[in-house]
């Protein structure tokens, strides 16, 4: 993962910097989160199958976004909105963020349906994308992951989920700890750490990662969640 900074600079979708891994939750849902799982074998596809063949650095300037691209109208650049949200940087950067979308993801397409889901999730990542490029709207630093679609994912969660039990590892070197917190704590700890970062990375790179594509996949998932969900069925009258 962060060897990868040797080959091309580069910002990422990572969920690395929050310090505590999600192992489960405790909330069930009606069905096999189809979507989900296909979406995480569609990432791990185009990882192997094609960015590790053809040289991560071509696969990005390949098919990563790019801001300048867009603000200047270049062809291809619409497509690379959606391509950029299948790519990563690295085995690390995979892995992490389809280990977020497989623990959270199930519940938000169970609450969606699989087609609206994935619209969703769609939608998501590009209102991250588009967060990460209104302030600098002329980058030529390539931006790729999935974790701007996967933090809408996990805006929703907290909407749908707020008092979930989501089982978690602490490292704490020897103190490292497992234990169930709340989802709202968890998620909104979570949330506080992507503002802060992004404050603190003003004027550099924060370290390769695009934080305020996270803030703004968080919220576009809050606001959309509400117009994908399934709606309740309606009690029968007499």
């Amino acid at each position: 993962m962060f060897g990868f900074f040797r080959v091309v600079t580069l910002r990422r979708f990572s969920f690395t910097p929050t310090g505590v891994i999600p192992l489960s939750d405790n909330q069930p849902t009606s069905r096999f989160p189809f979507v989900t799982a296909v979406l995480i074998l569609a990432n791990a596809l185009v990882f192997v199958g094609w960015e590790l063949r053809v040289g991560l650095a071509d696969a990005v300037q390949t098919g990563g976004f790019i801001p300048a691209l867009l603000t200047q109208h270049e062809p291809g650049a619409t497509t690379r909105l959606l391509t950029s949200l299948f790519m990563h940087g690295g085995w690390m950067h995979l892995i992490g963020n389809m280990w977020f979308l497989w623990i959270f993801g199930d519940n938000v397409e169970d609450a969606c349906g699989p087609l609206r889901f994935l619209a969703f999730y769609l939608l998501c990542g590009v209102a991250a994308t588009l967060a990460h490029t209104w302030p600098e709207p002329d980058s030529l630093t390539p931006l790729v992951g999935a974790s701007g679609a996967i933090s809408g994912v996990l805006g929703a969660y907290l909407l749908k989920h707020p008092r979930a039990a989501v089982r978690t590892l602490i490292p704490l070197g020897f103190f490292t700890r497992i234990m169930d917190v709340p989802a709202w704590f968890f998620l909104l700890i979570w949330m506080g750490m992507q503002v802060l970062l992004q404050a603190g990375s003003r004027g550099g790179h924060g370290g390769g990662v695009a934080y305020l594509a996270h803030i703004g996949g968080f919220v576009a998932g809050m606001g959309l969640i509400v117009f994908f969900e399934k709606g309740k069925p309606r009690a029968n009258t007499k």
